[in-house]
């Protein structure tokens, strides 16, 4: 038996259905976002779980709380797994960006591995704190089905991480839509990506919203 690592991202917040720049702000999910975590609590208690980590935020708790009360297990609050710090960006939008601060954003679109968001992360950093933690899921976890329930960018550098995709092709390469799951298989050869980006587990009716 391998360890499978199910990468969750949370479900529809305010600024996932509007594009704005959330990092570390920390607003709740909407009221479909709370319909997508039970949604995902009621497809996803009959696996057998072995462990469920998620980012120390409202949205993310909100979306690992039904799954961790139907089951019975406790959620392990981990930082690395937080959101991109956009530093001044955080709360505006791309066109607000691309006016104010548009060296930066040019700088980011084009290599965003080493080029910050204004005082913001790089993805090499964000790869650097979310490795820790999935070497830590690796360690103690060493075969079963483990959940991690994060964001958009720190979901999508984790992946491009485990499947040896250049960190900074993050946003061209990988999706992760509000509420979608991706599930990497720990095998023989290293990690093997199995589902990406899955939402079929919705319904219909909320699996046709935009969650970008």
């Amino acid at each position: 038996m391998s360890l499978r690592l199910y990468l969750l991202r949370h479900g529809e917040t305010i600024y996932s259905r509007t594009g704005g720049f959330c990092g570390i702000l920390d607003p709740d999910l909407t009221p479909e976002g709370h319909l997508m975590a039970q949604a995902f609590a009621e497809f996803y208690s009959k696996l057998p779980w072995e462990a469920v980590y998620v980012s120390p935020m409202k949205r993310t708790i909100a979306t690992a709380k039904p799954l961790c009360e139907r089951i019975g297990i406790n959620m392990q609050l981990r930082d690395g797994l937080k959101e991109i710090h956009y530093g001044k960006w955080e709360g505006k939008t791309a066109d607000y960006v691309k006016e104010n601060y548009g060296d930066d954003y040019v700088r980011w679109l084009t290599e965003p591995a080493w080029n910050p968001p204004t005082e913001g992360e790089t993805a090499v950093e964000i790869a650097s704190r979310a490795s820790v933690v999935i070497a830590e899921i690796e360690e103690k976890h060493p075969t079963g089905n483990v959940l991690v329930v994060s964001h958009k960018a720190t979901l999508r550098i984790i992946l491009c991480t485990l499947l040896g995709i250049d960190l900074g092709r993050y946003r061209d390469r990988i999706q992760a839509l509000a509420a979608s799951v991706s599930i990497v298989k720990f095998d023989t050869h290293g990690p093997l990506l199995e589902v990406l980006g899955d939402r079929y587990y919705l319904p219909e009716n909320l699996r046709a919203l935009a969650g970008t």
